[in-house]
């Protein structure tokens, strides 16, 4: 006798493998190749700006089609969903490692791997929501959030280790290894729903409205300290049309701001008349009435904030301020890696004595704790223990907030529409990541530019040399390097102004992620108390779930 969906699945363990598995391919993709960027421009024959559009494409993509994939998992089913975006991933990451060309790796990486990507995240989130309850959602979700929370420090480890011994296209490689194998595993383990009720409408003006919304956003939020915030820093231009050239006397990324302002504003409204009319709505607003929903989300966009501001900063304070390589500043984040893998297995056992909202709020206050430390540690001639106790710190409670808001967001939400719930969860995190990128970014850059001015004019350096040396600092940021020409002597005067003044930006650009995630922690006391993170089916419409295929209408079946 096959099991009910009020029984445990026999096999959830296996399907939370198969998902693990999946989730580090995606979350990896989003970091792996910042490291081989000098790699690709030589084999590939391109410049920065047009490989750019390659790296941010994918988060892009990703980021503007999260809502719309979560959606279709609510109407075809998350393991459909998961299987479609999988096969996707696995094509675009067959052309990207075949790459010739800047675009054939652009329609690989950025745009079919993005869509496969935006597909496949929601519904991991749908099916652990829909296959486990009790402690044993806590740990499932306490994985999920370790691999994720994992996967974004160990990118650059991974990327370095692959570019420097094998090939950037391994990173791409072991995709269309790991792709097939997580489609079969879902094709045997995964259990299939059989949709009781009619299947409803997908609404095309609404997945518009959001997808062009999302995509002008977050390119604003990423893009903006590239192009400039109000005052036009390079020319715009999109497959070699010049949209925006820099002559202009306001720069594109405010305009581009309000368009997308004025687009997801127009989706609220339409998504809003659409639930009172009751016309398949693609996102239904009414699901923010569940507090821990609402404050679960913004509190997840803070929180994501605060991290990837971090996983920016450090990174160039390592590269940049003490000149380590690529693949040693990643090492340097092991502890924080590792940290956050152990911080939600312990974090996903406390919810079994400790309310899963006391365990987050503990989570965030760990983090900005462990902010805090680093912030405090860093200094010109900043060592690896002097950084340890703020990366352990923030790491446990990266791993404790990060695996169990997710829990918290969709603790009440209808199994029905978990998909979409998903699907916003993880936009509010690309849209934290991007802001918090940009804000804490651009706090760096200008802190930075500013003390090695201040340092370079005040130095002995000759004039002609200081001349030089200004010009090419606000040209390159915290990229700077000596200009062609000088003497060994004079280098070493601006190596040594260089590496304080990045030193000093670091240090306030990491108080703010830590104010941030403060804020946070602040935000997550409007959470209210969950006792509970098991629900039975509350009715005949939820006890759907068998593993033998039934006879019915094959398109009513995921």
């Amino acid at each position: 006798m096959a099991p009910t969906a009020t029984d445990p699945d026999p096999r959830r363990w296996v399907t939370l493998a198969i998902i693990i598995i999946s989730l580090l391919i995606v979350v990896l993709d989003s970091t792996v190749l910042n490291v081989a960027i000098p790699t690709i421009l030589r084999e590939l024959h391109t410049e920065l700006p047009t490989l750019q559009w390659v790296l941010t494409g994918y988060s892009l993509t990703f980021a503007t089609l999260l809502v719309i994939g979560g959606r279709l998992g609510d109407i075809y089913g998350p393991r459909r969903m998961f299987i479609i975006g999988a096969a996707l991933f696995g094509i675009g990451s067959l052309i990207a490692s075949e790459s010739t060309s800047v675009g054939m790796l652009l329609l690989g990486e950025a745009v079919i791997e993005g869509i496969g990507a935006s597909l496949m995240m929601p519904a991991t989130l749908a099916i652990l929501s829909n296959t486990f309850d009790g402690p044993e959602r806590a740990k499932a979700f306490a994985v999920w959030g370790a691999t994720a929370g994992a996967a974004v420090a160990f990118g650059p480890v991974i990327g370095g280790f692959l570019t420097t011994n094998y090939s950037w296209r391994w990173s791409f490689r072991i995709n269309v290894i790991v792709a097939p194998l997580a489609i079969m595993g879902a094709l045997v383990f995964m259990r299939r729903r059989v949709v009781a009720t009619k299947r409803q409408r997908i609404d095309i003006p609404g997945a518009l409205l959001i997808a062009s919304g999302m995509f002008l956003l977050v390119f604003a939020l990423s893009e903006g300290g590239l192009y400039g915030w109000l005052r036009p820093l390079r020319d715009l231009d999109i497959g070699g049309w010049n949209a925006w050239p820099a002559s202009r006397s306001l720069s594109a990324v405010p305009f581009i701001a309000i368009a997308a302002l004025v687009l997801l504003a127009a989706f609220l409204a339409l998504e809003s008349h659409k639930e009172r009319t009751a016309s398949d709505p693609l996102f239904e607003l009414s699901q923010l009435r569940h507090l821990g929903f609402r404050y679960g989300l913004l509190t997840t966009a803070v929180l994501a904030m605060g991290q990837l501001g971090f996983l920016f900063v450090l990174p160039v304070l390592l590269q940049d301020g003490q000149h380590l390589s690529a693949i040693e500043s990643g090492l340097w984040l092991v502890p924080s890696g590792v940290c956050i893998a152990i911080g939600a297995q312990v974090g996903g056992r406390l919810t079994r004595t400790i309310n899963t909202t006391h365990v987050v709020r503990a989570g965030l206050a760990l983090e900005a704790v462990g902010l805090l430390f680093i912030a405090l540690a860093v200094s010109p001639n900043v060592t690896f223990v002097g950084l340890l106790p703020g990366l352990v710190t923030f790491g446990v409670g990266l791993g404790f907030a990060s695996s169990q808001l997710t829990n918290v967001v969709l603790s009440d939400i209808p199994k029905e529409h978990a998909g979409a719930a998903s699907g916003a969860n993880t936009t509010v995190r690309q849209i934290g990541a991007a802001l918090g990128i940009a804000v804490i970014g651009s706090l760096l850059s200008t802190q930075m530019v500013r003390n090695a001015t201040s340092g370079i004019r005040s130095s002995s350096l000759p004039a002609g040399v200081k001349a030089q040396a200004l010009d090419q600092l606000h040209h390159m940021g915290v990229a700077f390097t000596a200009p062609p020409g000088v003497s060994s002597a004079d280098a070493a005067t601006l190596r040594h102004s260089i590496e304080s003044a990045v030193a000093a930006g670091a240090r306030p650009a990491l108080l703010f992620a830590a104010t941030v995630v403060t804020i946070g922690a602040a935000l997550s006391l409007l959470i209210p108390k969950i006792p509970s993170l098991g629900r039975p089916a509350t009715s005949t419409v939820e006890a759907f779930e068998v593993f033998e295929p039934i006879d019915v209408d094959p398109a009513l079946i995921d």
